[in-house]
């Protein structure tokens, strides 16, 4: 049987304090669902609310001639038009292999403290199986905990978007905090990131708190192998 592989969207159009559009970031989502889709893995696409998750129109524009994101767009709109709700993935998380969190600005606003993700991290942990995310997409563990109440990324290793790549986007204004800042106040904690901003940085840690793959990649240039780190804990 084919494994599955929940992926999980944000359900946040707009920043709080401008009103600007936001959402998931296109790419991140285009590249790894293409080396998942295409080694066969069965994907079910859920958000916080469920039915359309929102497109970061941002994202279009920039990656407008990058050939994945573009026939993504054009051809897999039911993916993100129409998602599960997430808490009703819940009853049925053991069907699932693992988890993937799509970056992009809106998860700092509703998927780091959203407790039917936070709940869902701890079980598929718990499981010891996968747990992965990218660019933004990490923010999603800094309030995860194992059950006995430890910090999930409490002695991890992790990457995930940057303050300088923040910075670079002039988007650090708008966010509620920054995602590399919230990394490093978890106690032993490791944040990691590529030597140049926006280079490629994937980080696979199978020795954080409850011993499965925890799979981080830095930004939107991570995304590929994200999906690629994925595959191979899944043992394809």
């Amino acid at each position: 049987m084919a494994p599955k592989v929940l992926v999980v969207l944000t359900s946040q159009n707009v920043f709080p304090n401008t009103n600007h559009p936001t959402g998931w970031y296109l790419p991140e989502f285009a590249h790894p669902w293409k080396v998942l889709h295409e080694a066969g893995v069965e994907l079910t696409i859920a958000s916080p609310k469920g039915g359309e998750a929102p497109l970061d129109p941002a994202s279009v524009e920039l990656f407008k001639e990058d050939a994945t994101s573009v026939d993504f767009l054009k051809n897999q709109q039911s993916l993100w038009k129409n998602t599960v709700r997430l808490a009703d993935i819940v009853p049925r998380a053991n069907e699932f292999d693992a988890i993937f969190y799509v970056g992009g600005h809106g998860p700092m606003f509703d998927l780091v403290s959203d407790p039917v993700s936070l709940s869902l991290i701890q079980t598929f942990a718990s499981a010891k199986k996968p747990v992965s995310a990218v660019c933004h997409g990490p923010i999603v563990f800094v309030n995860a905990t194992t059950p006995s109440g430890e910090p999930l990324l409490r002695d991890a290793t992790v990457t995930g978007f940057s303050n300088t790549e923040e910075d670079q986007a002039q988007m650090t204004s708008s966010m509620p905090f920054l995602l590399e800042d919230r990394i490093k106040a978890i106690p032993g904690a490791k944040y990691v990131k590529a030597e140049q901003p926006w280079g490629v940085k994937v980080v696979v840690d199978k020795t954080y708190q409850l011993g499965g793959a925890l799979i981080t990649g830095q930004n939107p240039a991570s995304a590929t192998e994200v999906g690629k780190e994925l595959l191979k804990a899944l043992g394809l």
